[in-house]
């Protein structure tokens, strides 16, 4: 099928790519922050940093190449309500990153400060923040929250959305699928990643009528050559890597995300009671050393961290708040991908290609409709 990102093989990548940092954000703050956005720097030259929050706790940083200081006098505490991030602390750190993707702020006549913001602070604080200040794009009624889960082929699924949208029509559903092709389209460079529906079975009589009427619409979208949908996948198939994407609701995609989190914790910790049981499980543990760091290293969720809030108005990437430097450098480098990869121009484009194929389908059913009587007579 024609790839809609033809369209951007024209357009050089963004460079350099500035990114605002919510330094005050997650349980840990400056500590994690600082380190992880020094080695973020030496590894991606092109790059160039805002870092907000507080100049005392950011003064290690003030000299640091391609790095500027942002002020900000308040902090969105990890149990900050909603209202209090939003209405409260107006000179949060949080609030002043998302504001440096506003036009205006930057040096340039209409030009943002930053291509994308990163933080971890509090989930709810910041989707409700960034929804205020940045709004919403054309043709999308509500942001989702996309994040990717490891799989049995050696690379990742990315699911969306999990956890901002708890009730969803059909048609929520159909741009979640158009946003996350989008997502995985730039940060991946897979030109038409395959979309599947989340379901209770591969059929399509099978589901809820919401369910049931988003595979309708995908399916539509497929033939028109705007997604390409692969059809209804089962729990399993996230890990198996049966498409590229999976779409669901924010209730199931939170509790597919949490139930996954919980699963290999709880592997994990079977296998260290088990290999610490006696001397022999021990020493057993000891020749098993290469095969049980390989497979930390595939299941290590840290390297997936780095979530997107899509659908706005502007490039917002939210890490795990207990995330160490590591984790941190990885949402950052998920975060420098997707903007100079042209995200947002992407994102765009396959909305106003699948609103005009809405158009185009609701014409043409009312000619049908039009032309029934006439034939009938």
């Amino acid at each position: 099928m024609p790839s809609i990102s033809d369209s951007f093989s024209h357009l050089p990548p963004v460079s350099p790519v500035r990114l605002a940092v919510d330094c005050m954000g997650g349980d840990h703050g400056p500590s994690i922050t600082l380190p992880a956005c020094q080695a973020f720097l030496q590894s991606h030259p092109d790059a160039e940093l805002l870092l907000v929050g507080k100049p005392e706790a950011l003064a290690a940083a003030a000299s640091w190449p391609r790095c500027r200081v942002v002020a900000a006098t308040e902090v969105v505490e990890m149990d900050d309500p909603v209202e209090v991030a939003l209405r409260r602390k107006k000179d949060s750190s949080m609030r002043v990153a998302l504001s440096q993707l506003k036009c205006g702020e930057g040096e340039g006549e209409g030009e943002a400060a930053a291509h994308v913001c990163v933080s971890a602070g509090n989930t709810g604080a910041l989707m409700a923040v960034a929804r205020y200040l940045l709004k919403t794009l054309p043709g999308i009624d509500r942001p989702a929250i996309a994040s990717v889960m490891p799989n049995s082929t050696g690379g990742y699924t990315t699911v969306l959305d999990l956890g901002a949208n708890v009730d969803c029509t059909a048609e929520h559903l159909l741009q979640f699928a158009v946003m996350g092709s989008a997502l995985v389209s730039a940060v991946d460079g897979k030109p038409e990643p395959t979309v599947g529906l989340l379901n209770i079975g591969e059929e399509v009589i099978k589901g809820s009528e919401v369910i049931k009427r988003a595979g309708e619409l995908l399916r539509d979208a497929h033939a028109r050559e705007v997604l390409n949908f692969y059809g209804n996948v089962e729990g399993n198939d996230i890990f198996k890597g049966t498409s590229d994407i999976v779409v669901c609701d924010g209730f199931v995609g939170n509790v597919a995300l949490k139930t996954a989190e919980g699963l290999a914790g709880m592997i994990s910790e079977f296998m260290r009671t088990e290999f610490q049981r006696n001397a022999l499980t021990k020493f057993s543990a000891l020749l098993a050393m290469p095969v049980l760091k390989s497979f930390k290293k595939r299941v290590d969720h840290r390297r997936f961290n780095g979530a997107a809030l899509l659908g706005l108005r502007g490039l917002v990437f939210k890490s795990h708040g207990s995330a160490d430097a590591y984790a941190f450098e990885r949402a950052l480098l998920r975060a420098y991908d997707a903007a100079r990869n042209r995200l947002m121009d992407r994102v765009h484009e396959r909305i106003v290609a699948t609103l005009q194929a809405s158009e185009a389908s609701g014409a043409a059913s009312a000619q049908d409709q039009a032309a029934s009587p006439a034939q009938a007579a």
